[in-house]
C-alpha cells in the first residue's frame, strides 16, 4: 500500500525548500472544517500533508480544536500515518527543557471534548491499551539516536483541558499518578486516529517544568514560545530524516 504521511502541528514543514510540489487545499468534512487548509507536497519523494492543529497563527484554543474534522480530513486525504508535534511541560527532572519525548501512554483529564466518531448508530468500544504506534515510535527513536538528539523513547502524557495551566496541587497530583509530561492536545487526537485506523505517534518537545519544581519559574506562554523557537529545528530534522524510512506494515493501529 502507498505511504502518505500526515503531520499535525508541523510549523515550518510546509516550507517550499523542504516540500516539493506544494499545493494548498481547503477541505470540508462531515464534522465541519479542519483547523487549517491542508498543505500537500512531497518530502524525500513521500507524499505528505501538513495541518496546523491550532490554526495558522495559533488562533484556536485547545478545547475549540475540531479534532474530529482534523483527523477525518487527513483520513480523507489518504494518510496512512500521522506524526503529531506538541509542546509539553515536564513532570520529571530527567526530562529537561529541549528534550524530545516519544510518548507511549496517556492520562485523560479533559472534560468537554468529543472523543469518538461513533456517537451515532452502533456503539463501538475501541481498544486503547497501547494508544500510540510502537512501530513509528521505534523508528523515530532510532533516528533520534543517529541524529544525537536527547530524547526519551517512552513517556506518559496527561492531557488537560486548558487553556489555563495547572495549579501546583494538580501538577504534583499528576506526578503521583505516573505522568511524565503534560499538554493540552494529545487527547482526543490519538483516540480518533486509532478509530480511523491511522498509525499515530506524537513527538513532544519539553519546554518547561510546569509548576511543580519549586526552584524553577512557573510555566508561561512566552516561555513555551521561546523554547519551541530555539529547538524547532530538532523536531524538523527528526521528521525529515524519518519520513523516507516509514513503511507500510501490518499494524495493530489499523485493527479496529
Amino acid at each position: 500500500m502507498k505511504i502518505k504521511i500526515g503531520i499535525i502541528g508541523g510549523s515550518g514543514l510546509d516550507d517550499p525548500k523542504l516540500m516539493k510540489g506544494i499545493r494548498e487545499r481547503r477541505v470540508t468534512t462531515p464534522y465541519g472544517p479542519p483547523s487549517s487548509p491542508l498543505t500537500t507536497g512531497k518530502i524525500s519523494g513521500v507524499e505528505t500533508v501538513v495541518l496546523a492543529r491550532h490554526g495558522r497563527g495559533h488562533t484556536i484554543y485547545p478545547s475549540a480544536v475540531n479534532f474530529r474534522a482534523n483527523i477525518h480530513a487527513l483520513k480523507q486525504a489518504g494518510c496512512t500515518h500521522i506524526l503529531a508535534t506538541t509542546a509539553v511541560g515536564s513532570l520529571r527532572t530527567r526530562i529537561r527543557p529541549g528534550d524530545l519525548v516519544l510518548m507511549d501512554q496517556f492520562l485523560d483529564f479533559t472534560r468537554h471534548r468529543i472523543m469518538t466518531f461513533h456517537d451515532k448508530g452502533a456503539v463501538v468500544h475501541t481498544p486503547m491499551a497501547e494508544p500510540f504506534c510502537g512501530t513509528l515510535s521505534g523508528l523515530l527513536s532510532r533516528t533520534a539516536r543517529e541524529l544525537k538528539l536527547r530524547h526519551h523513547a517512552r513517556g506518559t502524557v496527561v492531557t488537560i483541558e486548558g487553556p489555563r495551566f495547572s495549579t501546583k496541587a494538580e501538577s504534583h497530583m499528576f506526578r503521583k499518578l505516573g505522568a511524565d509530561i503534560i499538554n493540552m492536545s494529545t487527547v482526543p487526537e490519538v483516540v480518533l486516529a486509532r478509530e480511523a485506523g491511522i498509525c499515530y505517534q506524537a513527538i513532544a518537545m519539553s519546554t518547561d517544568y510546569d509548576c511543580w519544581k519549586e526552584e524553577e519559574e512557573p510555566v508561561t506562554w512566552e516561555m513555551i514560545v521561546r523554547i519551541m523557537g530555539e529547538n524547532a529545528e530538532k523536531v524538523k530534522g527528526l521528521i525529515l530524516k524519518a519520513i523516507p524510512r516509514i513503511q507500510y506494515t501490518d499494524c495493530s493501529c489499523r485493527g479496529t
